[in-house]
């Protein structure tokens, strides 16, 4: 990326999304407003407090597999194979008051986002949404995107910085909205997690396993396997760092961060 960026923030799905892009302000802008376009009626379609959303058909069941919209078909099916990928701790039927795939939509709709970004051929350009980040190409000045990872104790200051190109960075805790990420049904965290954080090519992928491995707790990474460039990493309560087996060196905490301790799954 060359030149000033230019930056636009829109609020929808109860967050902020803030775009970051190398274009003229004219291509920018219309890059903007068919993302932010997309993104509000997927948050119309899949919001659970909007009575008429397509997540609330489902529930009161006035909406039949038979009848669901491509997009419903698509968001079930990638439920369904999180489901399998995380050993059942991503459950979007298993949620207070019936389907709710929130643990997802939000990283597939930015996906969405950034393919109409790219569509109106921008190819340099960061998306944030409401904390997780989505980079395509070059940063500005060049070279990669730096993505801080928060420290779940301070809203200003990060545990780690990483240098990505073309990625996705995900991260579940409650430091944002509380406690609103459950276990399933029968199943126990035991001691909770402050965060998990998730990095590959997709931000829906993402987003769901950070949801998965932050409902899941301490465990979790016993099941996580970083396949199809997806890698992970966790902080406890002590913001102990336990990265995945295969994420890179660079990855652990150095001067720059909070100086906490980590360790190696």
């Amino acid at each position: 990326m060359t030149g000033r960026p230019v930056r636009h923030a829109v609020e929808v799905m109860g967050t902020v999304f803030s775009f970051c892009l190398a274009a003229p302000p004219d291509v920018a802008g219309r890059a903007v407003a068919a993302a932010a376009a997309d993104l509000r009626a997927m948050d119309d379609a899949f919001s659970p407090y909007r009575p008429g959303s397509l997540v609330n058909l489902v529930r009161r069941g006035e909406l039949a597999p038979s009848a669901y919209p491509p997009p419903l078909v698509e968001v079930v099916g990638r439920c369904r194979a999180m489901g399998a990928a995380t050993d059942g701790w991503f459950d979007a039927w298993g949620q207070p008051g019936g389907f709710d795939p929130s643990g997802l939509v939000k990283g597939w709709a930015t996906d969405r986002a950034a393919a109409l970004v790219h569509a109106e051929g921008v190819d340099d350009f960061a998306i944030n949404a409401g904390g997780d980040v989505l980079v395509r190409g070059s940063a500005p000045g060049g070279g990669p995107w730096r993505v801080g990872i928060r420290d779940p104790r301070a809203a200003h200051a990060v545990v780690l910085i990483l240098e990505l190109t073309d990625a996705a960075v995900a991260t579940s805790g409650s430091y944002e909205r509380g406690a609103h990420i459950v276990a399933p049904p029968g199943r126990s965290t035991g001691a909770a997690l402050a965060s998990a954080t998730v990095v590959g090519p997709e931000l829906a992928t993402a987003d769901a396993y950070a949801t998965a491995l932050y409902a899941a707790g301490p465990p979790a990474l016993a099941w996580f396997a970083p396949t199809g460039g997806y890698q992970a990493f966790t902080l406890d309560q002590r913001l102990v760092a336990t990265f995945a087996a295969g994420v890179p060196a660079d990855w652990l905490p150095g001067p720059a961060a909070s100086g906490a301790p980590s360790r190696r799954k």
